[in-house]
This record gives C-alpha cells, structure tokens and sequence, in this order.
C-alpha cells in the first residue's frame, strides 16, 4: 500500500543524493491482513522491501541502512533469525527500538538503499 493510497501524508519512497529512502513497510498483506507471529511478519515485510527495490532497480544487496520497530521486546531474537536469513554481510548497518505499533503489527522496517555500493 502507498503513501497515496493510505492517504496519509508521507512519500513511500524518495530518492536523493543516490540514494533510496523507503518508509517503514509493515506486514500487510495484499487483502489488508497480518500475519501471526513476529517470523511470518519479518519475511513478508522484507518480501516487500525487496520487490520495491527491485521495481526501482536495486536489490537487497543495495541496502545500507535499517530502521526496524518490534512491538516486542520478546521478539528480538526471532526477528534477528529471520533477518538473517534474507539479508547477508555486510549488513546494513541498523537500529533497532522497541515500539507501539498499529494492529496487530509486530515489526515495521523503514530502509535506506544506495544506487552505487
């Protein structure tokens, strides 16, 4: 969903400086539903990361920073498991906060990518 379908007032994506800024992509499915658990959340919004990226002519490899909201704290080694196993070294370099997330959302990932790496 994009920032002009939500209606909401943010861009979902930027581009600056070569540089590719994408806001925070949460679990919602194409029919607006989340999936249970922080695992099934995590691939599905790296799935999405990784299809915008590519629309824009970058892949994951391209990203350099990330911004990742967990609503908890309990979750942190299970997101890390998955994270892992979608993105690999060098990793971009990241911050992690816990956070109150909308929903039933457990995980939110906003990313930067860079066109040259």
């Amino acid at each position: 969903m994009s920032a002009v379908e939500t209606g909401y007032p943010y861009s979902s994506l930027r581009r600056a400086a070569g540089l590719l800024f994408l806001s925070g992509e949460v679990a919602f499915d194409d029919e607006g539903s989340v999936p249970e658990g922080v695992a099934a959340q995590t691939r599905l919004v790296l799935a999405r990361i990784e299809k915008t990226l590519e629309k824009e002519g970058l892949s994951l490899r391209n990203i350099v920073s990330a911004t990742i909201h967990l609503a908890k704290a309990e979750d942190f080694v299970t997101f890390n498991e998955e994270y892992s196993k979608v993105l690999s070294s060098p990793f971009p370099a990241r911050t992690t906060v816990v956070a109150e997330l909308v929903d039933d959302v457990l995980v939110e990932i906003s990313v930067i990518a860079s066109e040259v790496i």
